[in-house]
């Protein structure tokens, strides 16, 4: 009789999580994007997004300004959030702005 083994997973540490990893940019938006909603929470995560990154300003949209705002007061501790998992230095700043008049389109 042979032995059934259970299914397992596609993402992961599997061959389909290593080929996404290695398709992935390699720049500052990509890596904070991927870092985003595990640094930041769920909850915000789900109101702003990291859009633009350069010289390490890196450029937050939000649905609204309400959220720009209460982002931009919160900004030295999110950067610090952020440099914990990127390192030291890679977000020097964080931009934030609304998108007013436009449908919000959460990630994911």
């Amino acid at each position: 009789m042979k032995h059934r083994f259970a299914p397992r997973r596609a993402g992961g540490d599997g061959a389909i999580g290593r080929l996404v990893r290695d398709l992935q940019p390699a720049s500052l938006l990509a890596e904070v994007q991927r870092v985003w909603p595990e640094a930041v929470g769920a909850a915000l995560a789900a109101r702003a997004t990291p859009t633009a990154a350069r010289d390490g300003v890196v450029t937050v949209t939000c649905e609204s300004a309400v959220w720009a705002h209460e982002l931009t007061l919160m900004s030295g501790e999110l950067v610090g959030l952020l440099s914990a998992r990127l390192g030291a230095g890679t977000v020097r700043e964080l931009r934030c702005s609304a998108t007013p008049g436009r449908a919000w389109v959460r990630p994911g």
